[in-house]
């Protein structure tokens, strides 16, 4: 019937005795042969099952080209013909000449021409790049810079740029300008990268050098890869099975048929009217096969898959409507922006994430400080009692209202008396935080004073100052301004002694109205100490305790010092730095000895605490996903000294620790013998597992993985910088550095490009054969959430790069505990119980007509009529199944929150698994016996009410059917944990349905529309007003259900599972619980950490003390890059109880510099 025309209707018939063209027409098609089914019966389902999945695949590609749209229509000014037009990102070619203004994102890698500044200097914001928000400072050929804003002669620029190819590399460029006659060498301070952000620039112009899917950015952003859930792969693996077990079936009864036709089909010949042989035994196999495979296909799942896209939709959009997911402050609601991975979000074991913009708000705080020997920043009541502090708290302001930044937020009142005192002390240390910086000054349109800072750290220090009476007001390349408690003072700029990674350290030479020479130095306190002259005894014990209690609260520390220099000496130092300067043989190691010279004897003021401003809730989502046995990877472009207090200060770094590994090593050689060294202590001495399971099968390595893991006690982390993780993914030291990262509870690695970022991903997914998510907020996370198997985008203040890249975005880092451990639990718990009673239904549907093959001859005949068979699964049991599926919840959201340990049945795969599959089989087989052979034994010598036979075919189709509908809709009761109204409506409204279209395809009514459809007119009627059915029905049922209720039962009652015993709990509860109380703010005992924010290059003193960034004239103004400081409540407060209950205490211990 498939391939053949449609059949006009005959009146009457005219056939031609031998000839065959005119009886062509006659032909008959083979199906009918071997198919007791119509075609809608197959049809049907099949084409609706591919008309929704087409539509769903089309919804989600064009809400991803929307997206995608967005970025690539996005204008920026080229100049063509002369003229400065619009044009769009994806429009932009390269050697185009583009002006940029100020917080404009660049399109594209360019050239620096020129630029508002003077000396075609600009600032710019790199965070998409490498995750930091200070400035970075780019210039301009002083042979282009010349251009300025010339419209005509930028238009006359006829340069010609040689360079290397698009490669991934970030930190590197080379080319050559050939222009004028003249070659010019580029390096990478020459090049504006795509990401970056224009900032305090008014304008710029830049030639294109790469463009579009060349740039450094996008060739670190990684393919694009289709991703699949693991329980999408296993889905795919028991469809092959289950079509196995088909073919499997088919030849079973083919061969019985086979056999029946041979014994018993040679009787039935005389009244078929078959000639001898025309039909023998073995043809009759062949074609009865293919006819039990079209029968038996509904045992092959079609409609499992439209169905769990539907489900997948409903939990995306649940995700989307989640108000516990919306962020207020932006506007923000999560998104779920594929629906194909849910279920995946409750099997994460590793979790990779960015830190700045991530975990951190980028916000410094002033907090706390240390002036000679006392502590301010704490607040005290009238008795002198330490005390929290709230919102009824006034912040502390010395100067005058017009002056203070509204952001700042100290409320010890005892520093503004000491202030007011005149404490020599606290003034001076005061004039240090207003001196010893880079800061540039400013004032915008208002009038109001905007600071530009290198790093956030320095800017929380000189507005500390500025609230405090001592005003960094302005500076020249030989003088610093500031007002001193109203009073405006200048200070001589004698000489600036920069910072670096390796000093740790900047100082400023300065001489005061007075005539005196001052050295201000500002750094870490393990440098400086080291510098203090010998009577900073006990005032260097007293701030070392300090130091101590500021680290143990997560603060970040530095040391402030100074020293009195003598003129005479001063000036021979100098005339030697001088002379250092223009050195042209070791001139870096004799201007780092002078410095080295000068920074000593110093004498001890005191020392700063800065809170690096954590997102709200990152400690308590950190803890609860480790209590969930997720680990956590910090991958981040920042450097390692602020990555290692952020460790801290997230309680993923404690001194609880019994050892800190830290990988430094340049060479590959010198990153094995650390690895090798870690691998040591860990383990210990005399036991090693370097290698020895790397050629082992997959299964016995995870068992030997395990293994390991269970000899490791205690708690350990791994930090290791970009260089050295460099040389660990090569092929021989990777397997090394992945075993003992695994043995680590917390890793960070330092400095690391955005290409490594997703070498780790790769790593940890191909040899751990774990579920992986990568969490970010820039363009520099967008190779490693595309490498994971699931990728979150934070909508942060970086850009869309990532959140168009990821599978998941919303607003705050805190969100990801509610999407993991509620909607990712939940999306797994139901997706499992639905494929669980999906393969049970359709088992327990089909194989009826396998037993009944034994009785019909093996003859291919159907059990069902053709349309239940067609409505079963796209009607009857449908809805009841995907309103399980969609509202199913074992326990509430808010237990699945205070009991992270639920969520591990998911990493381990537990709910859905092979194992279990095959366990739904066989409960499928059994339901199908019970469903078939109760009725049949009942039929077999039985009589009706009236004294009629009752074991008529369509009769026993009708108990058979109904029998069926009312076991699977008491077995999806039986597993509905959560009961709604639509489960109710669903799984009623189903069994009704069934009888309204039983009655209803048995009637008269629909017999006279449709008679050749429809012939069994009053079976139904006849059939189910009889009681001896209903009895049948009911042991049917009975004998269906009863063992699955006793099972589990027992299973309840003397092996409860940690979720049989919340919702044992859940059900005790008849009031809500009460309010946890919040607990008082602790410390802990910690090593101090510098918490200076170190730059990647050098900073802004040459720049300074040339004055080549000075403005010659107020420029324009500007919206500057004044960093918002808020208030910071303590995080401690809102750690749950039970967080801190889990927390093991350990000896102390050290942190290991391998």
């Amino acid at each position: 019937m498939f391939c053949s025309k449609k059949k006009s209707l005959e009146v009457e018939r005219i056939v031609k005795a031998n000839d065959r063209e005119y009886n062509e027409k006659f032909q008959y098609t083979l199906i009918p042969e071997i198919s007791s089914l119509t075609w809608f019966t197959t049809i049907v389902p099949l084409v609706l099952v591919i008309t929704m999945t087409a539509v769903k695949d089309a919804t989600d590609d064009y809400f991803r080209h929307k997206s995608d749209n967005q970025v690539n229509n996005r204008q920026s000014e080229v100049l063509i013909d002369s003229k400065l037009q619009n044009e769009k990102w994806m429009n932009v070619k390269v050697g185009d000449i583009i002006k940029l203004e100020n917080n404009q994102f660049v399109a594209a890698d360019l050239l620096l021409l020129s630029s508002s500044e003077p000396y075609g200097l600009c600032y710019i914001e790199t965070a998409e790049l490498d995750g930091e928000t200070n400035l970075k400072v780019r210039h301009a050929l002083s042979v282009t810079s010349e251009l300025g804003a010339d419209i005509s002669r930028l238009a006359r620029f006829d340069g010609i740029v040689v360079c290397e190819a698009p490669n991934n590399k970030l930190d590197k460029f080379a080319g050559v300008l050939s222009w004028k006659d003249s070659k010019h060498p580029l390096n990478n301070e020459k090049i504006i990268l795509r990401g970056c952000v224009l900032r305090n620039t008014s304008w710029c112009f830049g030639m294109v050098i790469f463009a579009g899917p060349d740039t450094k950015l996008m060739q670190n952003s990684g393919k694009t890869k289709f991703k699949r859930t693991s329980i999408d792969r296993l889905m795919n693996t028991l469809v092959l099975w289950i079509f196995g077990f088909l073919v499997c079936l088919g030849i079973v009864l083919a061969i019985g048929n086979s056999v029946w036709e041979n014994q018993v089909g040679d009787q039935f010949r005389t009244f078929l009217f078959w000639n001898e042989g025309e039909k023998n035994f073995v043809f009759s196999g062949f074609l009865t096969f293919w006819s039990y495979i079209i029968i038996l296909n509904t045992v092959v799942p079609i409609s499992l898959y439209v169905s769990v896209e539907v489900i997948r939709l409903g939990h995306s959009y649940f995700i989307n409507w989640d108000r516990k997911m919306y962020c207020s402050g932006n506007a923000t609601p999560a998104e779920a922006r594929t629906t194909t991975l849910n279920e995946e979000l409750g099997q994460i074991e590793y979790i990779f994430s960015d830190k700045t913009g991530t975990l951190t708000q980028n916000i410094m705080t002033f907090k706390r400080c240390s002036i000679n020997g006392r502590i301010y920043g704490e607040v005290h009541d009238d008795l002198d009692q330490e005390t929290e502090i709230t919102k009824k708290k006034e912040p502390v302001a010395v100067s005058v209202k017009s002056e203070v930044d509204r952001t700042f937020q100290f409320f010890d009142h005892h520093l503004m008396e000491s202030i007011k005192l005149g404490d020599p002390k606290v003034h001076e240390f005061l004039r240090i935080l207003a001196l010893c910086h880079t800061v540039m000054s400013e004032e915008n349109s208002s009038g109001q004073l905007i600071y530009q800072v290198q790093s956030p750290d320095e800017g929380a220090l000189v507005t500390a100052a500025r609230n405090l009476g001592f005003i960094f007001k302005s500076r020249t390349p030989q003088t610093i301004t500031i007002e001193e408690l109203g009073t405006i003072v200048t200070y001589q700029l004698l000489a600036f002694l920069d910072f670096n990674n390796i000093r740790k350290r900047m100082s400023v030479i300065v001489r005061n109205p007075e005539g005196q020479i001052k050295l201000y130095c500002k750094g870490a306190d393990t440098i400086l100490f080291e510098k203090l002259h010998p009577s900073n005894g006990d005032l260097l014990s007293l701030t070392s305790d300090h130091l101590s209690e500021f680290a143990g609260e997560g603060l970040r520390t530095l040391a402030i010092t100074y020293r009195d220099l003598d003129d005479k000496y001063f000036r021979e130092w100098h005339k030697m730095l001088e002379d250092a300067n223009t050195a042209t043989d070791k001139r870096d190691e004799w201007i780092a000895g002078l410095y080295e010279e000068i920074e000593k004897d110093l004498m001890l003021l005191g020392a700063t605490a800065v809170e690096d401003k954590l997102q709200e809730g990152v400690i308590e989502t950190i803890t609860s996903l480790s209590l969930a046995n997720i680990k956590i990877w910090v991958l981040t472009g920042d450097k390692q000294e602020t990555a290692i207090n952020i460790g801290y200060a997230c309680n993923m770094l404690t001194d609880d620790m019994n050892e800190v590994f830290v990988i430094a090593g340049n060479t590959a050689v010198e990153v094995r013998e650390e690895l090798r060294k870690a691998k040591e202590i860990l383990f210990g001495q005399n036991r090693s597992f370097s290698n020895g399971h790397v050629g082992c099968e997959k299964k016995q390595q995870l068992e030997l993985d395990l293994v390991v893991e269970e000899t490791v006690t205690g708690d350990y982390a791994l930090i290791i910088n970009g260089h050295s993780l460099a040389h660990a993914l090569e092929s021989d030291v990777k397997n090394d550095l992945l075993e003992l990262a695994c043995m680590c509870k917390t890793v960070v690695c330092c400095r690391v490009t955005p290409l490594q970022k997703a070498q780790v991903v790769e790593l940890v997914k191909k040899h751990r054969n774990a579920v992986t998510l990568a969490i970010g907020d820039g363009a520099n996370d967008v190779s490693m959430i595309k490498s994971a198997h699931i990728g979150v985008g934070i909508s942060g203040q970086e850009g869309l790069q990532a959140v168009l890249a990821s599978d998941y975005s919303f607003a705050q880092f805190r969100y990801l505990q509610r999407l993991l451990l509620v909607h990712g639990r939940w999306s797994y718990f139901r997706m499992c119980k639905f494929l669980c009673y999906f393969f049970y239904k359709n088992f327990a549907f089909t194989l009826v007509h396998f037993w009944f093959g034994f009785f019909c001859g093996f003859s291919a005949q159907t059990v069902y009529d053709q349309w239940f068979i067609t409505l079963f699964n796209i009607v009857y049991t449908s809805l009841p199944v995907l309103a399980m599926g969609i509202f199913d919840q074992d326990v509430s959201d808010q237990n699945s929150i205070d009991c992270p340990q639920l969520y591990e049945p998911g990493q381990l795969n537990l709910l859905f698994n092979k194992h279990k599959f095959f366990i739904c089989m066989l409960h499928g087989i059994y339901t199908s016996l019970a469903l078939f052979f109760i009725p049949y034994g009942t039929f077999y010598n039985a009589a009706g009410e009236d004294g009629q036979h009752i074991a008529d075919y369509q009769s026993f189709a009708v108990t058979m059917a109904t029998s069926l509908v009312i076991v699977v809709s008491v077995q999806i009761a039986l597993d509905t944990s959560y009961w709604t109204v639509i489960n109710h409506v669903f799984i009623w409204g189903s069994l009704a349905t069934y009888f309204s279209i039983l009655f209803t395809m048995h009637s008269n009514g629909i017999f006279g529309i449709f008679p050749n459809q429809f012939p069994f007119v009053g079976s139904a009627r006849h059939c189910l007003t009889q009681k001896c059915i209903w009895l049948v029905i009911l042991l049917t049922t009975v004998a269906s259900v009863m063992p699955v209720v006793a099972f589990r039962f027992l299973k309840v009652d003397l092996y409860p599972t940690l979720t049989d015993q919340i919702r044992r709990w859940q059900k005790a509860q008849k009031k809500s619980r009460p309010p946890s109380s919040r607990r008082p703010r602790a410390r802990r005992s910690s090593s101090r950490r510098s918490g200076y924010a170190f730059a990647h290059q050098e900073g802004y003193g040459e720049l300074i003390t040339s004055g080549k960034n000075m403005r010659a004239k107020n420029p324009p103004p500007t919206s500057g890059l004044e960093k918002t400081l808020y208030n910071s409540t303590s995080w401690i407060e809102n750690l749950c109880k039970k967080t801190t209950d889990t927390v093991n205490s350990f000896s102390q211990d050290k942190t290991v510099n391998l």
